[in-house]
């Protein structure tokens, strides 16, 4: 390539361990895309149009899924084009783009994770201070929160590695993600990596601690409850902690993997960095749409009624 040409584009080298397989590969990511973006779509949906469901913690579930729809939308669509292209490129600004929607809304998921713990927390810890503590107003500066403060931190990561001079343009990943474009420049990263680490403790770690926390006082109540205040409480809880537990393992997993990554074949990271993606939008929609009662009672009755109708 010309050295103007270098200085603009960034080559996206994992996808040539794919060249023989890419259409395999390209309809499989398709179908999982359009599986996610119709699962999400449809929970979403059900919750906004079913008034029975215009409770806090069906709202915060549509957000965490609206959420995950729009991460799945960061990645999938060029990953798709790319597959189909032999020479797989990304423009600077545009990898920088796209690792901003990638880490603001895994940030936001995390967020919102936070406060679906605080909502679990004080309905069976505070059940009398409920209905002030959870009130529409609280929800909705609960939601701008979980949106707009990684929006904002992650805004300030990017424009840090925007004014860093790249010497390498090869990206070992099948995305782009800010950590990643910080390796391929030739200056100090020392502020961008203490910047991201902060970020890391403000929104990751403080999640996680606060989660655990809520769930720590949960079941410190739900000891000295009944069997049958228990089972209700697990029912709402599980769905919650099971996409909690996923996002943490896949977070670490993504965290460690790409700050230890080894001289290994490049096609490794990219399939590494992929399969997180995947587990982590396939597995929301998944776990809301048969984990939880009520949304998985009103998508059977949503088929059933088509069938019939047919």
């Amino acid at each position: 390539m010309a050295e103007g040409f270098n200085e603009t584009y960034l080559t996206l080298p994992g996808h040539a361990g794919f060249n023989k397989l890419r259409y395999l590969f390209f309809f499989t990511f398709l179908t999982v895309y359009i599986f996610i973006s119709f699962t999400d779509s449809l929970i979403v949906f059900l919750i906004c149009s079913q008034r029975s469901l215009h409770k806090p913690m069906y709202v915060f579930i549509a957000a965490l899924l609206l959420n995950s729809l729009a991460g799945s939308t960061a990645i999938y669509p060029k990953l798709l084009s790319d597959f189909l292209s032999k020479c797989p490129i990304v423009s600077r600004s545009a990898c920088l783009c796209q690792g901003f929607f990638i880490y603001s809304l895994a940030g936001s998921g995390y967020m919102l994770l936070s406060v679906m713990a605080f909502d679990r927390y004080v309905s069976i810890c505070e059940p009398l201070r409920y209905a002030t503590l959870v009130s529409p107003s609280a929800v909705a500066a609960l939601l701008l929160l979980a949106w707009l403060l990684p929006a904002s931190l992650v805004a300030g990561a990017a424009l840090l590695a925007g004014r860093l001079r790249l010497c390498r343009f090869r990206l070992d990943r099948l995305y782009c993600d800010i950590y990643s474009f910080l390796k391929l420049s030739c200056g100090s990263t020392l502020v961008n990596n203490v910047y991201g680490l902060l970020c890391n403790a403000m929104i990751v770690f403080l999640s996680i601690a606060f989660v655990l926390f809520s769930y720590s006082r949960i079941l410190l109540v739900c000891l000295r409850q009944s069997g049958s205040f228990r089972g209700k409480a697990m029912r709402t809880c599980l769905p919650h902690l099971l996409v909690f537990i996923n996002y943490s393992v896949c977070t670490v997993f993504e965290l460690v993997h790409n700050r230890l990554q080894a001289d290994v074949d490049v096609a490794v990271p990219g399939v590494m960095s992929v399969l997180i993606a995947i587990i982590t939008t396939l597995f929301n929609p998944v776990v809301y749409g048969l984990k939880t009662q009520e949304i998985s009672k009103r998508v059977k009755n949503l088929l059933c009624y088509h069938r019939t109708e047919r």
